[in-house]
């Protein structure tokens, strides 16, 4: 997995509302313009031809796939954190608060006594 790329992803779509919109209406759109846009730029003025998501990460970040993701190594506050803002208000709103977490919370549950996925490059 690249992880880099994947928390990445993660951490620069969570905090931008426009991305974060973008990601909720159109999430395979969202994640083509993001690699064209702003993963290849390691920094404000260097670019990557290095960098790429594999067939499974992209499904992954496509379907919303958090699991996926946690057990892949994917870091697990970014990766708690962009569902959160994905998700939390309708799942509040039908469920009560917490909802999501709760959720979230029991899709991981085979993990409890296991060790954490890495999360190394």
């Amino acid at each position: 997995m690249s992880t880099y790329y994947v928390d990445k992803f993660l951490y620069t779509v969570d905090r931008d509302p426009e991305w974060l919109r973008q990601y909720k209406e159109d999430p395979e759109g969202c994640l083509e313009k993001w690699e064209k846009e702003v993963g290849c730029w390691l920094s404000d003025a260097e670019r990557s031809t290095c960098l790429d998501l594999t067939d499974e990460e992209r499904a992954a970040l496509v379907h919303h796939d958090y699991v996926w993701l946690f057990e892949h190594g994917a870091h697990f506050f970014l990766n708690l954190t962009i569902f959160i803002a994905l998700y939390d208000e309708e799942y509040a709103t039908r469920s009560g608060p917490l909802s999501f977490q709760r959720e979230f919370a029991a899709k991981l549950q085979h993990w409890v006594g296991k060790e954490y996925p890495s999360v190394a490059i």
